[in-house]
């Protein structure tokens, strides 16, 4: 009996063998060529490098447009702000001949809606008479004897201007070189 073990168990692992050969045979014969595939896979990656280019290219163009745009456009607000402005001098002139007070107070009504034009756009005046002279926001006209101590503003020829905190234009001043003696 152990001869008919024997048999049955060498031809149950020829049996098993040769199935384990027709699957290596079955999944050489299905499987892709491997320089086939990294052909492929190239393909791929070259495909997604073009059209990632094409995007960026795209963004670049893009982005120049809107800059333009914007140098363009960018003070859009403010000139539309601006015409209120020029109505109100329109109007100021207007005035009948003789009637001084009635164009003194479209000018000032004109003054003060420019004034309040340039708060809400962040320009802020430098009004200097009374302060230290500071050569970071003021430009000194000339120095002239006066009763203030050295050194101090003493008249404004022509207010100066700050951008959100940046200087756009110098207070011009006349600043006091101190007592005369």
């Amino acid at each position: 009996m152990s001869d008919k073990r024997k048999e049955s168990g060498k031809q149950k692992e020829s049996q098993e063998l040769d199935a384990a050969v027709d699957v290596d045979e079955v999944t050489v014969d299905d499987a892709v060529d491997p320089l086939e595939q990294l052909q492929q896979e190239n393909n791929e990656l070259k495909d997604r490098l073009l059209r990632t280019h094409a995007e960026m290219e795209n963004l670049r163009k893009r982005s120049e447009r809107q800059v333009a745009d914007a140098h363009k456009f960018g003070i859009e607000k403010f000139a539309s702000a601006l015409l209120d402005v020029a109505d109100n001098m329109e109007r100021a002139l207007e005035v009948e001949a003789g009637n001084e007070e009635a164009l003194r107070e479209g000018v000032q009504l004109t003054l003060n809606s420019w004034h309040d034009l340039m708060k809400r756009f962040h320009v802020e005046r430098i009004d200097a008479v009374g302060q230290q002279f500071d050569p970071n926001w003021h430009e000194a006209l000339t120095q002239m004897p006066s009763d203030e101590p050295e050194g101090t503003v003493v008249a404004q020829h022509v207010a100066g201007y700050s951008l959100h905190g940046r200087l756009i234009r110098p207070a011009k001043v006349l600043v006091s070189s101190g007592p005369q003696k």
